[in-house]
């Protein structure tokens, strides 16, 4: 089961953000109180333990969640292989995927280390479609887009009529 490891926030653009116990999602916004909040395509960033752990294992020191300035650190899940378009629970709330990766204008302190960054090619960015709370250990998962259409619940049958295939014809009788 894919699952949150930290929510992280900064109340400035350019530096790494910090955990919280918890954080408020807004539909079109981002997450309350962090500095890249806004309307517009990149209102939070996520990026998977696992890319984290691969650059620890690079030899990377002091690596922690939010030091890539990642506002969701999720574990279970390769967010990087994930297309643009698709949508992601956390815990009560929704968002689609808008980028993948970011142009870095100045090398981190990471890249100073190890001689290359992650979020260029693993960091994803996405918008909010759904607002609420999220916190470590909620869980994260992709939302099958079937799923998406079964739950839209404008038919409990999905064949209200009772038409067979054979009852449509596209020229009259």
């Amino acid at each position: 089961m894919a699952y949150i490891v930290s929510v992280n926030i900064s109340a400035e653009k350019g530096t790494e953000k910090h955990p919280v116990a918890e954080a408020l999602l807004r539909r079109d916004h981002g997450i309350e109180g962090d500095a890249h909040a806004g309307n517009w395509h990149r209102q939070i960033s996520l990026l998977a333990q696992e890319s984290i752990d691969r650059m620890s294992a690079l030899g990377a020191a002091g690596l922690v969640p939010g030091i890539f300035a990642e506002n969701i650190t999720v574990r279970g899940l390769e967010l990087h292989t994930l297309p643009v378009g698709t949508r992601l629970r956390l815990g009560n709330c929704e968002v689609e995927l808008t980028q993948i990766g970011k142009e870095c204008r100045r090398h981190c302190k990471i890249h100073e280390q190890v001689g290359m960054c992650i979020m260029p090619t693993e960091g994803i960015f996405a918008k909010v479609l759904k607002g609420g709370t999220i916190k470590a250990g909620d869980k994260a998962a992709v939302i099958n887009p079937a799923e998406e259409t079964q739950n839209i619940g404008l038919f409990d049958n999905p064949n209200p009529a009772g038409f067979s295939k054979t009852d449509c014809r596209t020229s009259p009788r």
